[in-house]
């Protein structure tokens, strides 16, 4: 082999080895965006965040505060949520009953928030959070998240 035929070589295994890196890094980046897809429910997270400011205080310190400026905005992600399509790892009679319970209990804590005594509400909250925790157990296959997140 000359000089010349040895460079076309290595020019074409580089062309080889650059396609086939590129082909690989694609694939797997689509399998990562699937995984990650998959792992992610926005209307649950949405609702977690407004469960967790409203929440937590509560349990910390007896604050009721949050949840009573925002269980319109609890009910409202609740209703979201509920009327979102389902990802296909949940889409099942189970779940669609406890969204719907979920959403019908957040309704009864923002009357409750509206009539209701300090006792009253925080024992309706307690409830929401814990029907919460429920379907994010279901979401994430009951293996220990509730310890993980507990709130």
């Amino acid at each position: 082999m000359n000089l010349k035929q040895i460079f076309k070589l290595c020019i074409l295994i580089c062309a080889v080895l650059t396609i086939y890196s590129c082909g690989t890094k694609k694939e797997d980046s689509t399998q990562e965006e699937q995984t990650s897809s998959s792992n992610n429910w926005k209307e649950m997270d949405d609702f977690h965040m407004v469960m967790a400011e409203t929440f937590h205080p509560y349990k910390d310190s007896a604050d009721l505060a949050p949840i009573k400026s925002k269980a319109k905005e609890l009910y409202a992600a609740a209703d979201k949520w509920t009327s979102s399509p389902l990802p296909q790892k949940v889409d099942n009679e189970g779940m669609k009953t406890k969204l719907q319970t979920l959403k019908s209990e957040t309704e009864v804590l923002a009357d409750v928030v509206q009539t209701g005594e300090d006792k009253a509400v925080g024992e309706q909250l307690t409830k929401v959070h814990d029907l919460f925790h429920s379907i994010q157990e279901d979401w994430y296959g009951g293996h220990g998240h509730r310890e993980e997140h507990e709130h």
